[in-house]
C-alpha cells in the first residue's frame, strides 16, 4: 500500500486496524527500505513511501502504475474482531461505508462487511464470515 508517512501509516494500522508491525525498528534505522504490517502467519501489507514509486516501477518495468491508492484489500477477521474494528473506527472519526449484508467473497457469503480509507486514501473491506 503507498503511503506519504510509513510512521504514521504503521500507527494506524497498529492501533485503529489491529494488525502488528513487521521490520519497523529496522525501518527506523534505516535498514529496511519499507515497513509492513502483519495481516495473519501467511499475509502481509508492505506500507511502501509514494517517492519510492519511481523505483518500483522501474524494477517491475511498469512505468506509472506504482505511487496509487489500493481499492481494495479486503481483511476478513472473526465476528468478535469486525465489530471491534469497527468501534475503533468510529471512535478515532475514521469514516465507514453503509454496511453490507450477505456479501459474496472469498470464502461465500458474508453476514456483515463494511469499507473505510486509510490514512492515504488506500481503500479497506472488512468483513466476517460465520463458523
Amino acid at each position: 500500500l503507498w503511503t506519504d508517512d510509513p510512521l504514521r501509516a504503521v500507527d494506524f494500522y497498529e492501533r485503529i486496524v489491529g494488525l502488528t508491525p513487521v521490520r519497523l525498528d529496522e525501518f527506523r534505522r534505516g535498514e529496511a527500505p519499507f515497513v509492513s504490517v502483519r495481516v495473519s502467519a501467511t499475509t502481509i501489507l508492505d506500507l511502501m513511501t509514494r517517492s519510492a514509486a519511481p523505483v518500483v516501477d522501474a524494477m517491475a518495468g511498469t512505468a506509472g502504475s506504482a505511487g496509487h491508492p489500493v481499492n481494495h484489500v479486503c481483511l476478513a477477521m472473526p465476528e468478535s474482531a469486525f465489530q471491534a474494528l469497527q468501534g475503533r473506527l468510529e471512535a478515532h472519526g475514521i469514516a465507514v461505508s453503509a454496511p453490507m449484508q450477505q456479501s459474496f467473497g472469498a470464502r461465500g457469503l458474508a453476514p456483515r462487511a463494511f469499507y473505510f480509507r486509510d490514512l492515504d486514501g488506500n481503500v479497506l473491506e472488512a468483513r466476517y464470515y460465520q463458523g
